[in-house]
Formats: C-alpha cells, structure tokens, sequence
C-alpha cells in the first residue's frame, strides 16, 4: 500500500510540472495596404531643404564656369602679390562677335585652365579654376542630388558642429566636378637681334637650366575634385580647420499649396497615386502630379480636390512584369 501511495504522489507532482498557462497568441500584423485612417488635402507653405555633411577647409579649390556658349580665349593672369580686393579677369568667351567675360571674385587667385584656349564650350561647363584665400566650408555632393542642387544655390545655411550658428555661408562657383587646372608658361623674354659691330646678329641669351621647380611667377595648378559645394562665413564666425559641419540648402519653396502626408501617395518623381474614398467607402486609386515634399508632406499639384478625402496608407503599386528569360522568369 505504501508503494501505490508514493507512485501517486509521483504522479501527481509530474502532472503538476507539466501543466502550464497557454502562451498569448502575438497579435497579427494588418496586411499591407489595410487601411489604418484618412486624410484630406489641406493647404500649407512647403519649404524643399537638402541637407549636407561638411568640414571647413583651408585655401578650397572652386570652379568658374563659361557664362554663354562660345570660344573661350584665355587671358594670363600674373601671379598677385597679395589677396586681390577686386575681382580679377581670368577669360573671355566669345559668341556672335560679342566677348563675355569671365571673372575671379576678390579674395580668390587664379589656380587654372579647365579647357584648351580657343576651345568651343557649352554655357555653364567649368571653364577656370580659382582658390579662395582662407577658410572655406566643402560638402562633398552625390551624383543623385547634383540636379537637385544645380540651381538652387541662393539660400544656403551652416552650422559648425559643436560651434557657431547656424548662419548664412555665400556659395562660391560651381558644384560640379572639376578636372586638374593648367597653368601655361609665362611668355618667353623677348631676345635683342640688333646687328652687332662685324655685321652679324647677336646670339640669342642661353635658356635657363632645366629645374623641376616651378618658376617663381608660376602657381602650382589645381588638382581634379569631386563634385562639392564650397562657401565662405561672415567675417564675424570663428573658424577652425577640419571642424565638421552641417549645410542646408534650400532648394525651392511654394506658398499655399495643396498636401497630403507621404503615407497617403504612391510613387514618386513628379508621378504618384492615392486611394480616394467613395460614398460607401470603396477605394478608388485615382493618378495625381507631386510636387515638393519635406519629407512629411507632399506637394499635390493636380489631380486630387480639397473635398476628396483619401486612405491612409496609399495604394500598393503592382510589381514590374517579370521577363520570360529574365530573374525570377519561367524560361518558357
């Protein structure tokens, strides 16, 4: 009888191990495309920013580029004894007989010739080369936003990292890459042929023995550069070499126009759709023309009206048609 009683008991405790509370189920994820709420257009002022990573440099290189298209013919330009104050006439680019000229801004030295002289080149190709004289700010640019900044220069803000600002920092050239400057000899010294006593010419002076030193008169020339955004402080900000920093440009502003949060649109590079709701709520996915975003909101410049109201999220777009041969193909 004792035995039975301690196998029960055995028994008991097992049982009593074993059982346990059934785990709650996770909740499950919407499926995508579910429609979580709505929204209705509304009309706001929208601000287009890029933002830049930078690092203030001493003596930054910065391009010029060719004002029309035309031939451009150089000018030499001697080496200054000090900082310019006055802008210094670097080439002129001539188109239709008219000469355009094309000028190195005070406070920076010529530092090359991005073209062959007598070249033809296109408006808005880097033509020459300049360096500013003291500090800098250069943020190298991406490929993908060169054509988002190209011309959108005027309204730029910077902040030192741990340091002054934010304040306005003015943009110097270009922002496309730059091949290596050339900087041509200086002229040759003009040799005396007057005759001599006997009747003959005088010898030409002997050339200079050869140095692979740059003459005195002679800059060293630019190096190639990566496609970069350099601008210049307010005389008043404290700079320090290698200081990182932060650049903002804004790239285009609209006032009072119609947005919808970037949850509700499809698509992107000006093409875009949403979901609108009918009367018994039924989805229909109707095309609408972006504009502008911040990154919260989306420009709507056509296709939807201030009365629609629209589901959040937006509409799935269908996959790409897979090729027969192609990835993911069946070959047949």
């Amino acid at each position: 009888m004792r035995t039975v009683s301690t196998l029960g008991v055995a028994l008991f405790l097992v049982a009593g191990c074993s059982t346990s509370t059934p785990e709650r189920p996770s909740p499950d994820l919407a499926p995508r495309g579910t429609q979580m709420t709505t929204a209705k257009p509304t009309r706001q002022d929208l601000t287009s920013k890029v933002s830049l990573s930078g690092k203030v440099t001493i003596n930054p290189v910065f391009g010029l580029v060719s004002p029309v298209a035309g031939q451009v013919r150089y000018l030499d330009v001697k080496v200054p004894e000090k900082t310019p104050a006055k802008p210094t006439k670097a080439a002129n680019v001539f188109a239709g007989g008219k000469a355009t000229s094309v000028e190195i801004p005070a406070g920076a030295i010529f530092s090359g010739r991005l073209a062959d002289d007598k070249a033809t080149v296109a408006a808005g190709q880097p033509i020459v080369s300049a360096k500013h004289v003291g500090y800098g700010i250069v943020a190298e640019i991406k490929g993908e936003q060169a054509y988002q900044l190209s011309d959108t220069l005027s309204s730029v803000q910077a902040q030192i990292k741990n340091g002054p600002g934010p304040f306005p920092c003015a943009v110097l050239g270009t922002i496309a890459a730059l091949p290596a400057g050339t900087i041509p000899d200086p002229p040759p010294a003009q040799t005396s042929t007057a005759p001599t006593g006997t009747g003959a010419p005088s010898a030409p002076a002997a050339p200079p023995p050869a140095s692979n030193q740059p003459p005195a008169d002679k800059p060293d020339p630019s190096e190639a550069t990566g496609m970069r955004l350099v601008c210049t402080a307010p005389a008043d900000v404290k700079l320090i070499n290698g200081a990182e920093s932060t650049i903002e440009v804004v790239t285009e502003k609209a006032i009072g126009v119609l947005v919808l949060p970037v949850e509700a649109v499809a698509g992107g590079q000006g093409k875009g759709k949403v979901d609108v709701l009918g009367a018994k709520g039924e989805r229909v996915t109707k095309d609408v023309v972006l504009g502008l975003t911040d990154g919260k909101v989306v420009q709507i410049k056509s296709g939807l009206t201030e009365d629609e109201t629209v589901a959040v999220p937006g509409p799935n777009l269908p996959p790409a048609p897979r090729e027969p041969n192609g990835p993911g193909g069946t070959g047949k």
